[in-house]
Formats: structure tokens, C-alpha cells, sequence
């Protein structure tokens, strides 16, 4: 890795950053595995002069600055894990790691915010404490939840929180971001349902659980369009159905599991009550048993109004105002950052990776492929951007020391 020197300090140009991006893509590690990348962000962090602790919540780490004499204090937050699975792009920075593969743009994150705090750290003026958390496992493993309970917020006190992810099918460089609900909160359901076995050609010697678990699927999908408000939105998605191991025999049993998305806490009791009750009714319509598990994983992602209103003010100095949208669309996705926002006020942003293909204006380039998918990449045009927006909002929140 190729470093500028500006005086005393190491301070990487566009194109280092860049060559950061690329080293970590190159590199990935699965959720609390990220042992080398921390190890790596940790030492470009002491490079560029910044207080580091390590090994918060797992690989978690913190660089902090502190510059004039005010209190206050702001944190700025990146991923930094991957994603189990297998790239199938072949430019010369793809995945090295058999089955593993930056999918997401974590390491995108991660550059951006190293960059940031290279030039926080010598080039930009502001009057507070700035703290930059690296952190591990949000593919599942709810990381943030994981240095929350480390005591992240107690050794690294801050007024604020602030994150932002890229986003494929928003116009490269620029901003979606709303005041309230961004992101939906992740649940999983499962349901066992156990019948009584008998051959194909005689059901009535059997009790079929196979009918049970189409209705049940299909009874399911009555919650949103009949108990649910229709000003609110959500998902009950049943994604696997298994059963049965041969085409002339009634199984015993049947499986479903799924997931809900939904962006209050309101509608998700509303939902999980509901489809506990309608699982109990379909045992008892088909005469058989059922067994129903809802597990809450990560919340819903609200974003704060005045933490909201200093973040789109920031994206207006970084890009202007006509490439920041504040209405910005919610998204089911899911995002543990929300657990960051139930414990500190802040905002989390949207950052255009580029258009999709499936969703480009006539004469449009496409230039992004859907998150999560095998041939996702990260677009090192909009690095800079991110950058741009960290120091913005730095200033903009902390001011500058007089």
C-alpha cells in the first residue's frame, strides 16, 4: 500500500484508498472472524495518529480524536465483516478466501471511514471528540449489539451516532435518508407440523400434514391484507417447506420457516400474535399438532429528526442539495445499526452505489449489481463522497475550536 506523506502525517490520496478497498475485498472474513482486517484498520488508524482500542464485542475496533476543548463527542461507525459465500467476479481484486466474499460493501465502509480519519486527524479542523467504530458480525451476527454490551457507549461516551451503507440502484454519489423508519426490523418464524404417516393412494388412514402446512402458508398471508392497517406495511415471507421422502407416501411431518420484516414494534406484535393463533387453529382444523417459534433478531432502524436534519445538511455540503433525497424510500433490509439507534440518537443514510440494470432510465449505464449477489462490487467512484460527508458532518456537528 502506496502512502502520501503531507508533513508529519501518512495520509492516503484517492487512489490509496482505493488500493485499501481493494486489499480488504481481496481479503474477507466472516463475522466474528474479522481477526487480520481489524488488526489491518487498527494499524493505518495508529498510522494516522489516532488512540485505538481493540477487541470490543469481538474484533471490534475504536480509533478516537479529540481536538479544541469542548465536550461534545460524535461516532462514526463502519462494518468491516463478509459474507459466506463464493464470488464469481474475476477482476484482478476478487475474494482470495474460498467461500467467503465482500458482497455487501464493507469493505467500501471501511475505507471510507479509514479515510476519513486520516484527514480528521490532520487536515480538518473541529472542536469535540470524534469516535470511528470499526465493527464486526452485522451479516447476522449483530455485532453492534455485541460492543453495546462490551460497553461501547461507556468507554467511548458520544452525543451522537452516525452510519451509512451504499446502495445499489441509487444514482452513484448521491444520498437517500429519511426522519423515522428507514429499515425494517428482521424476524424468523418456524412451525413443525406432525400429522399421522399413510400411503398416497389411502389419506384418510392418515392425517396430512402437507395440506396443513399449504393452508397454513397461504392463512399467514390474510394478517396483512386483514389485520393488519393498510397506512402500515410489512412481510410474512414462508421461504422453506420441507417434508416428505418419497411421491407415494403421506409424511408424518412438515416443516415451514420463514421471515417477517416490519418498521414498528406494533405491527410486530400485531403479526407474531397472529400467526401464533392461526397455527394453533390450523392443528386444530386438521386435527394435528403444531409447534410455533418467532424469534425477534435485529429492530427496526428509526432514525432521530435533529441528528437526521445535521446529516442531510452535511450530504448538501458534500454533494449539494439537489443529489440528496430526505424522503428517501424505507427498505425491508435490515441493518443491526438499529440497535446503535435505541441507545443514542442519530441517523443512518443511504449512499448510491449505482444503478441496477433491472432498474435503469433509458440510456443509462448500469453500474452496480444487487447487494448480496456473487458478482457485487463495490464502487470505488463514491469513496470520496463518503469521505467528504464524514468531514461534513464532523464540522457541522461539532463545529470548529476557537
Amino acid at each position: 500500500m502506496d502512502i502520501v506523506t503531507h508533513g508529519q502525517s501518512a495520509v492516503p490520496e484517492t487512489m490509496d484508498l482505493v488500493s485499501i478497498r481493494r486489499h480488504l475485498h481481496a481479503h474477507p472474513e466472516l463475522r466474528f472472524e474479522e481477526k487480520t482486517t481489524a488488526a489491518y484498520v487498527a494499524g493505518l488508524l495508529r498510522e494516522y495518529g489516532l488512540d485505538v482500542e481493540e477487541n470490543i464485542g469481538g474484533y471490534g475496533v475504536v480509533g478516537t480524536l479529540r481536538k479544541g476543548s469542548s465536550a461534545r463527542a460524535i461516532t462514526l461507525r463502519a462494518d468491516m465483516d463478509a459474507l459466506p459465500m463464493k464470488e464469481e467476479n474475476t477482476f484482478a481484486h476478487a475474494s482470495t478466501c474460498a467461500g467467503k466474499m465482500h458482497a455487501c460493501g464493507h469493505d467500501g465502509h471501511t475505507a471510507m471511514l479509514l479515510g476519513a480519519a486520516a484527514r480528521l486527524s490532520r487536515e480538518v479542523d473541529f472542536d469535540g471528540t470524534v469516535h470511528l467504530v470499526f465493527q464486526p458480525a452485522e451479516e447476522g451476527g449483530a455485532g453492534a449489539r455485541s460492543m453495546i454490551e462490551d460497553g461501547l457507549f461507556e468507554r467511548f461516551p458520544c452525543d451522537a451516532i452516525f452510519g451509512v451503507h451504499n446502495w445499489p440502484g441509487l444514482q452513484a454519489g448521491s444520498f437517500g435518508v429519511r426522519c423515522g423508519p428507514l429499515m425494517a426490523s428482521s424476524n424468523t418464524f418456524s412451525a413443525t407440523l406432525l400429522g399421522r404417516g399413510a400411503h398416497g393412494a389411502q389419506p384418510h388412514r392418515g392425517i396430512d400434514p402437507v395440506v396443513a402446512a399449504a393452508q397454513l402458508t397461504l392463512a399467514w398471508q390474510s394478517i396483512l391484507t386483514r389485520n393488519l392497517n393498510p397506512n402500515h406495511r410489512a412481510v410474512i415471507s414462508v421461504t422453506q417447506i420441507h417434508t416428505g421422502t418419497a411421491d407415494n407416501v403421506i409424511p408424518e411431518q412438515a416443516t415451514l420457516s420463514g421471515t417477517v420484516r416490519a418498521f414498528d414494534a406494533d405491527t410486530l406484535d400485531l403479526i407474531e400474535r397472529r400467526m401464533g393463533a392461526i397455527a394453533d387453529a390450523t392443528g386444530q382444523m386438521f386435527d394435528l399438532r403444531v409447534s410455533f417459534n418467532f424469534e425477534r433478531l435485529y429492530p427496526a432502524l428509526v432514525n432521530h429528526p435533529e441528528e437526521t436534519r445535521q446529516a442531510m445538511q452535511a450530504m448538501m455540503v458534500a454533494v449539494g442539495a439537489e443529489q440528496v433525497d430526505g424522503d428517501t424510500e424505507p427498505a425491508f433490509a435490515s441493518e443491526d445499526f438499529a440497535f446503535y439507534l435505541q441507545h443514542k440518537p442519530g441517523c443512518y443514510a443511504f449512499l448510491g452505489n449505482g444503478l441496477i440494470a433491472a432498474r435503469q432510465a433509458p440510456q443509462q449505464q448500469a453500474t452496480s449489481r444487487e447487494l448480496h449477489s456473487p458478482f457485487y462490487d463495490f464502487n470505488d467512484d463514491i469513496i470520496d463522497v463518503g469521505v467528504a460527508y464524514w468531514i461534513a458532518l464532523v464540522q457541522r456537528y461539532l463545529g470548529v475550536a476557537v
